[in-house]
């Protein structure tokens, strides 16, 4: 998994709240082993049933091309468990999700990706959101994840709060099974000393 430092450029307004994976990534994305999930991103917001473009909608802006940082509405990602959601994200040129309470499924499924996703309190979150729309894709935003900040629009710095070893992992670009192989020298030492109890134990016994 590619490590998350830092990342900068433009921010997607997407002021929806209880955003589902199924709006996320609609299912019949999932059964074609070769559909375009970047495509597949929010597709029945980004096109009508004839399959015509909504250009105005934010997706479909050519200054959110590729986009790097996505500010969601409350609850986004709610639903289903469905990885297909953050592959969609991530196919889209997105690492970054920041919102209010985003859905615990989705943040997991982004930490397992390498998609930093961040939960703000509401009066920031608000701020942000406006901050964005305003920039309109044409002001760059800074998601630094050594110090945990978002600076950039407006001069301003926000402050976000992560998990000590989520962070860890989105910085050394580690998944669980790489974070569990990093303490094998410990539970090593533990089945051991687990081993050598347990003889004992029989010793006495007998």
């Amino acid at each position: 998994m590619t490590p998350f430092i830092e990342v900068q450029g433009a921010a997607i307004p997407l002021p929806m709240d209880d955003v589902n994976t199924d709006q996320i990534i609609p299912s019949k994305y999932l059964k074609d082993l070769h559909a375009d999930l970047a495509e597949g991103f929010l597709a029945f917001q980004r096109r009508r049933l004839d399959g015509t473009r909504i250009t105005d909608f934010v997706l479909e802006r050519p200054q959110f091309k590729k986009a790097p940082i996505l500010v969601v509405g409350a609850n986004f990602g709610c639903g289903s468990s469905r990885e297909h959601a953050v592959w969609a994200v991530q196919a889209f040129g997105i690492c970054c999700v920041i919102g209010h309470q985003l859905a615990e499924f989705f943040i997991e499924n982004c930490l397992k990706n390498g998609v930093l996703p961040i939960e703000l309190d509401v009066y920031e979150h608000q701020q942000l959101m406006q901050d964005v729309i305003l920039a309109d894709g044409h002001s760059a935003v800074q998601v630094d994840l050594r110090n945990c900040q978002i600076r950039g629009l407006r001069g301003g710095v926000i402050t976000f709060k992560i998990d000590a070893q989520q962070r860890r992992m989105l910085l050394e670009g580690l998944d669980e099974i790489d974070m569990t192989l990093k303490s094998m020298i410990d539970i090593e030492r533990w089945e051991r000393c687990n081993q050598v109890l347990e003889a004992k134990s029989v010793i006495e016994r007998t």
